[in-house]
């Protein structure tokens, strides 16, 4: 059972904190997480013992051949002209290849593209369907073009490039894949599931040395489509390109979005499931992740027996992305799950930390690289609500926020039946130590958890802005917030100020802020302004930009990608949009679904 801060009214998470571990994505609190020890959950389950397998031998990925010609200089004496010139302005020496995947994990031997159960493979090969229609390129993240995948952004106006990420034409050499797996959803075991919509379209290596896969999403049918058509619509596209950008900015560990793509083509959804059913425009996103193997990949394997190929598929899990783990180690199967169970437990603190609900937080959508991967109906709360459900198809609530990291055990529970043995008396809890960084407190001092649930309770009563009011609270100094002296700019701290106990809160608070050794106010404020956002991409941000979208208006696509990749500095053009105000009226009854 999950142990932490009691809020009086709450059952608000907490996650502990073992040994030293480096995240894969750097975030604001990377300063924190090195002082702190390994993160695990508390699970209340018997050790179940991993079976030993064979040792796996990597296989080949792509390149950009140009690229290699600087490999035996040091990054630190490269010049800009020559890193400049390791960036391809041209597809015709860029490649992909799917040989380190298929060299080692067996591929489906029916290659036909229609829906089927599939037996004893990982993968199954399918290509893209093309649009009918005209495709447009929307939007791009040049971060991603130029620092993970080496391509110049000028190359993202070539017809190669539209027809790469818009699934026309596969690069030569790279074979499309589709991932078998299955996985828990909303609690109960849903058997196959797999890429229905989705298709992995090759490993890059990059000139850091860095392998990663690229997958578009909303690309066709697949072996794995159920009674899906393989499309997602230009409304979740636009949500994923902005969200997953916005998480790796905010310091989440998380896939990126390299570009997306619309096209004419019709799709119909019942965006809300009550029969009404509706024309929209097809859309594809570009996205990318060191990988895209989850807790299903594994279920679906222990599920139908397979032992051998799940001993296979671990060892080369653990060979590629696990390099802590020594692959000869009988207990290497502990290890990994450890290891797991720790990264899952910092990455839901820090959804928690900025107000992130995933929103479907089934087995299935939970990397075993722990990043965060499948955006969909996610939110991020605006008014503090333990109970905040994004998902309208939620009906029974199993993902509001308040119970994500019970979400997270249940889930490392089907991962793994017991991880008892592994605990650590002395661990410490991640979720108060992430919080106090919010609060800008220094040190530890005995009631630290009762000021962090105090504040929660106030701001669940008075429904103030999540990310707003710990924000505020670095911005507002100590003498304006002793007087009780709100002024009106910090609307969501005058939100919280109106409960009769904040005046107690609030002479709490500065006494413990009081007992910060060697800090001065202008510090603490700037400290707190690094770990607390601006801005996040709430649901009525997205909405206004798909709104736009549809009308073929992409400037808020492109304001929201420029404001959300530095969401803690200020933004002239993001406050006069308002993204820093109260939630708009016409925004209080937006809803999300499953729906894409």
């Amino acid at each position: 059972m999950l142990r932490g801060a009691r809020p009086p009214a709450t059952n608000f998470c907490s996650v502990y904190l073992g040994r030293d571990t480096t995240p894969r994505v750097g975030f604001p609190f990377r300063s924190l997480i090195r002082r702190l020890p390994f993160p695990r959950l508390l699970l209340q389950c018997l050790i179940s013992h991993a079976v030993v397998g064979s040792f796996v031998q990597p296989g080949l990925e792509g390149s950009a051949s140009l690229l290699h010609l600087f490999n035996n200089k040091s990054s630190q004496e490269q010049s800009y002209c020559e890193t400049e010139s390791r960036l391809a302005s041209s597809l015709d020496f860029w490649t992909l290849s799917s040989e380190n995947l298929i060299a080692v994990l067996p591929v489906d031997p029916v290659k036909e593209n229609y829906v089927r159960k599939v037996r004893n493979c990982i993968f199954s090969i399918a290509f893209p369907t093309p649009f009918k229609s005209r495709v447009r390129l929307v939007a791009v993240s040049k971060e991603v073009l130029e620092d993970i995948l080496d391509l110049d952004l000028s190359i993202s106006e070539t017809d190669a490039f539209i027809q790469l990420v818009s699934g026309e034409k596969i690069v030569s050499g790279s074979i499309p894949l589709t991932h078998r797996y299955g996985g828990h959803q909303f609690g109960i075991w849903a058997d196959q599931l797999g890429d229905g919509r989705a298709h992995l379209i090759g490993i890059y290596k990059n000139r850091q040395g860095e392998k990663w896969e690229l997958q578009l999403k909303g690309s066709g049918k697949t072996p794995y489509s159920r009674n899906g058509d393989g499309r997602a619509v230009l409304r979740s596209s636009v949500r994923e390109f902005l969200c997953s950008e916005a998480m790796y900015h905010l310091g989440i560990p998380t896939s990126r979005a390299a570009s997306l793509a619309v096209s004419d083509d019709e799709v119909w959804r019942d965006q809300f499931y009550n029969g009404n059913i509706t024309k929209e425009r097809g859309a594809v996103v570009l996205r990318v992740a060191k990988s895209w193997f989850r807790i299903g990949s594994l279920e679906i394997l222990a599920h139908y027996g397979e032992l051998d190929l799940l001993r296979t598929l671990l060892d080369f899990i653990i060979q590629e992305h696990f390099p802590s783990v020594d692959v000869k180690e009988p207990n290497r199967y502990v290890d990994f799950f450890s290891i797991v169970v720790s990264e899952t437990a910092q990455l839901i603190a820090l959804w928690m930390s900025v107000g992130f609900a995933h929103g479907v937080c089934n087995t299935d959508n939970f990397s075993l690289l722990s990043i965060t991967i499948d955006y969909g109906p996610f939110g991020f709360m605006e008014a503090y609500n333990p109970d905040f459900v994004p998902n309208t198809s939620d009906d029974e609530r199993r993902y509001k926020i308040g119970n994500q990291a019970n979400i997270g055990m249940f889930n490392l529970n089907k991962l793994l039946q017991a991880l008892n043995p592994l605990l650590d008396p002395g661990q410490k809890q991640l979720f108060r130590e992430l919080f106090k960084a919010k609060l800008g407190l220094l040190g530890e001092r005995k009631g630290d958890d009762d000021l962090i649930a105090f504040l929660l309770h106030l701001m669940e009563e008075t429904e103030a802005d999540f990310t707003m009011t710990f924000r505020q609270l670095g911005e507002i100094t100590q003498s304006q917030l002793q007087e009780l002296d709100i002024p009106q700019q910090f609307w969501a701290l005058k939100m919280i100020s109106k409960h009769k106990l904040f005046p107690a809160w609030a002479s709490q608070y500065l006494l413990r802020l009081k007992s910060n050794m060697n800090d001065s106010d202008s510090e603490r404020r700037k400290r707190m302004t690094t770990v607390n956002p601006r801005y996040v991409l709430k649901n009525w941000m997205a909405e206004s930009a798909v709104q736009k979208a549809e009308r073929n208006d992409f400037s808020e696509v492109h304001l929201l990608q420029h404001v959300l990749q530095h969401p803690f500095q200020m933004h002239s053009a993001a406050e006069k949009a308002g993204y820093a105000s109260p939630t708009p009226s016409w925004a209080k009854d937006l809803r999300v679904s499953c729906s894409s």
